[in-house]
């Protein structure tokens, strides 16, 4: 192929052929690279534990790390991302000649910094296990094994299901932690079905 029809054929992919997915199932996300399995493990907020108490949990992990080889982590920001707001205000206050337009583009900038600060410990942390050629029937009792894993040093973890990882997909991507429900294909939710 040409480089013409290269960007043509590019151009004619979905976004799932474009990000390299075959597909999602109920417990994972299929890639050409093997199918990818999702434990989503909850924050603890070290900062107002003791030292002793951080020295544990680190050991903790330690020990879950140590128990699977194929172990990948991930962690996401599932909060807004102000930035580029940010700095779009911070060019308009320099520009702009009004007094009172002024303080108010100020007040919105304190106001975007005071939310982002609030949602600063809305943190993911994922735990991702890469399954190649597993047979289907070991391969639940092998994702149980992880879980109780998990759970048995002291994480509040799940594995993730079919909504988890369209949404994890959205945050990773474009940052989008607002949706509630990601769809398959654009537009799905109007689609009347049976009329």
């Amino acid at each position: 192929m040409n480089r013409k029809e290269k960007r043509a054929a590019k151009e004619n992919q979905s976004t799932r052929q474009l990000m390299g997915i075959a597909g999602i199932t109920d417990y994972s996300l299929v890639t050409g690279h093997g199918r990818l399995v999702f434990f989503i493990i909850k924050p603890t907020n070290i900062s107002v534990l003791s030292d002793i108490s951080v020295a544990a949990r680190i050991y903790a992990l330690m020990n879950v790390l140590k128990g699977i080889a194929e172990i990948e982590m991930l962690c996401l920001n599932s909060r807004e991302n102000f930035e580029d707001n940010k700095s779009f205000l911070r060019r308009r206050i320099e520009a702009e000649q009004n007094p009172v337009i002024r303080k108010l583009l100020q007040q919105d900038l304190a106001n975007l910094d005071r939310m982002q600060v609030q949602m600063a410990t809305a943190r993911e942390f994922l735990i991702i296990i890469r399954l190649r050629d597993e047979k289907e029937s070991d391969v639940l009792p092998y994702l149980s094994r992880i879980e109780k894993s998990l759970k048995d040093q002291g994480f509040t973890a799940r594995r993730a299901d079919e909504a988890d990882i369209k949404r994890l997909l959205g945050v990773y991507y474009e940052q989008n932690v607002t949706t509630e429900k990601y769809e398959d294909y654009d537009g799905e939710r109007w689609v009347i079905l049976g009329e």
